[in-house]
């Protein structure tokens, strides 16, 4: 039951080929250690119960997981990478925070097809501190994969004040930003001549600057705050309109709530 369930929410989500099926098995590993952890707690549940719920052999399960512990961290370990893929392919003309609204809500509508498996992810990952602390660094890497694929979204407008910004943290300062024709010396690597550009895919590697970081993480918490206040009460809201709202109060700046 437990295959049958994941292999078919995996193709729907990703239609088509052998990746597809790839992601249906790593998607029901996924789910049956979550069910079987919340029906028997983590530490009781081996590899050998969670191939066997997914209708796998042991060996499979460590093509898809390092370790047993790696099979309980995320239900889906894909969801971040197709978030950054939606946020570089939206409209130019989208702000940052529009563009990434609309990347997570196609993503989310998802989560709120699998309330309950997320409810019980959820779950077990109170109960269990290590693999609480396993899920933050998974987030945190996450959050570090959206930061610099923010930075690439503002860079490609190329707009001076845009980039000196996504890479420098703060408002662009018209000092600060060379002219077209004058050498740039503020980002050179120590020994390069002024001017000479860093080496294919340098720039992408640098510490993204305060605005994507800030942005990046926003969005991460109001995704964890948005799926927690409508998982506490699915049957009153729907989970598009608590995720429109939190994205609405973000971009009004928080005003406080009328009393």
């Amino acid at each position: 039951m437990l295959t049958a369930v994941a292999t078919n929410v995996a193709r729907e989500a990703w239609p088509g080929g052998a990746d597809s099926k790839k992601r249906a098995t790593r998607a029901a590993l996924a789910e049956a250690a979550v069910r079987l952890a919340a029906e028997h707690g983590a530490d009781q549940v081996t590899v050998e119960a969670m191939s066997a719920a997914a209708g796998v052999s042991v060996r499979t399960f460590f093509h898809y997981f390092d370790s047993r512990d790696d099979a309980f961290v995320v239900v889906d370990a894909d969801a971040g990478e197709r978030v950054r893929r939606a946020f570089l392919a939206a409209p130019p003309e989208l702000p940052p925070l529009e563009a990434l609204r609309e990347a997570l809500a196609a993503e989310l509508r998802e989560a709120e097809r699998q309330h309950e498996l997320w409810s019980l992810h959820a779950r077990v990952l109170r109960s269990d501190p290590h693999l609480l602390v396993r899920n933050l660094g998974a987030r945190m890497a996450d959050e570090s994969g959206l930061a610099e694929a923010i930075v690439r979204r503002i860079r490609a407008g190329d707009d001076p004040d845009d980039d000196a910004v996504a890479s420098g943290g703060g408002a662009a300062d018209p000092e600060a930003v060379p002219h077209r024709d004058q050498p740039d010396t503020a980002g050179a690597r120590p020994g390069s001549r002024p001017g000479t550009a860093p080496p294919e895919g340098e720039a992408d590697r640098a510490a993204p600057g305060l605005y994507p970081r800030l942005l990046a993480a926003v969005a991460g918490t109001a995704v964890r705050v948005g799926v927690q206040h409508w998982c506490e009460r699915p049957d009153e809201l729907s989970f598009a309109d608590v995720f429109r709202e939190v994205f609405d109060l973000l971009a009004a700046g928080l005003p406080a709530p009328a009393r």
